[in-house]
């Protein structure tokens, strides 16, 4: 099978439509779980990934799903380059060349304020979650700025007023991505859209489907494996229910995945809509990539898992990359919202 091709086939996603990037799979395996070779790739493809909404949504999610199936640390590491550099062009905020990150996640008991001073912003107090801070050029970071409400501001990560806490990371799964917590000491920051504006706008649920095209691919190379394993011995029933179960899964994430393109593209994935559609498709494609982690564990025993460096980094790779989708809590989300749209949803 072509290793460019997101899937069981050459429909839905697939590099195969971004001919000038028909060699970037192998780019991305070669990358092989290092940050340092991630953040390289991700400045290298920056160029030509398009922006989400401008018509080629689906080709980005194909870039996203194609790098993931080849590499998760690669993927966790261009998906929110991308995310970062979509926002600042929807802001009409200019983006200052280097690598960039998003840090958006909240926590309990620590929360970032934005302080307007003489000269500009300020931000100062603990953001969690902070992926490749210590190594990134920029983030967009969100803080608090009183009254309840946040704002979007770009930082350079650089300045001594921004410190990574050390020693956080011990994370098995994308074990190169530290992604612990971050100080901020009257960092100076320039504002990136008005207050509620980054949570408001339609990107935020964009963005938030461009991740589960990232847990889409990491599935599928999954899958690849129990495909491989069937193929090379004569399989019993059993191998075939497990084959076809995960083919299945993967199947229905592709197709709501290319609806959801199409949706976004055509203007109608904005406000509700766009928010209940993610809710949604980030539900059905990470159900999807636990289903596959699950039948490949059961199909491929303990002999992948134990001697196999590739197989073991991805399924712990995704294991915890996966965990950016809240579960349980994330379901309930979705059905207040069904629920305060009125009438029924089907």
């Amino acid at each position: 099978m072509d290793s460019t091709v997101i899937a069981a086939g050459n429909q839905g996603f697939g590099a195969q439509e971004v001919p000038e990037l028909r060699d970037l799979a192998p780019k991305a395996a070669a990358v092989r779980g290092s940050a340092a070779a991630a953040l390289a790739l991700a400045g290298e493809l920056a160029e030509a990934a398009p922006l989400p909404g401008e018509g080629r949504t689906k080709t980005l999610w194909s870039i996203l799903a194609t790098v993931a199936a080849a590499d998760l640390t690669a993927a966790r590491t261009l998906e929110p380059h991308l995310d970062a550099l979509a926002i600042l062009a929807q802001a009409g905020v200019p983006a200052d060349p280097g690598t960039w990150g998003v840090f958006a996640a909240e926590g309990p008991g620590t929360a970032v304020t934005a302080t307007l001073v003489h000269g500009g912003w300020e931000l100062s107090g603990r953001k969690p979650w902070c992926s490749l801070a210590a190594s990134l050029d920029h983030a967009v970071v969100t803080a608090h700025t009183g009254n309840g409400r946040r704002r979007a501001f770009a930082v350079d990560l650089r300045q001594p007023a921004v410190k990574p806490v050390p020693g956080a990371w011990v994370s098995r799964g994308l074990a190169d991505v530290d992604s612990g917590p971050v100080d901020f000491h009257r960092a100076a920051a320039r504002p990136v859209g008005a207050d509620d504006w980054y949570l408001e706008r339609p990107g935020f649920a964009w963005g938030g489907m461009g991740v589960a095209a990232c847990w889409y691919g990491g599935a599928a190379a999954v899958a690849r494996r129990m495909f491989s394993a069937a193929a090379e011995r004569e399989p019993d029933q059993i191998a075939h229910s497990m084959l076809g179960k995960a083919d299945a899964r993967l199947q229905a994430a592709r197709a709501v995945l290319d609806e959801a393109a199409a949706r976004i593209d055509s203007g109608r994935a904005e406000g509700r809509d766009g928010a209940v559609l993610a809710q949604r498709v980030r539900s059905i494609v990470a159900d999807a990539a636990e289903d596959v982690l699950l039948l490949a564990d059961h199909g491929l025993g303990p002999g992948p898992l134990a001697l196999e460096e590739e197989h073991a980094r991805r399924t712990a790779d995704l294991r915890i990359y996966l965990r950016q989708h809240h579960a349980e809590r994330d379901y309930a989300a979705l059905g207040r919202s069904l629920l305060q749209g009125g009438g029924f949803p089907w």
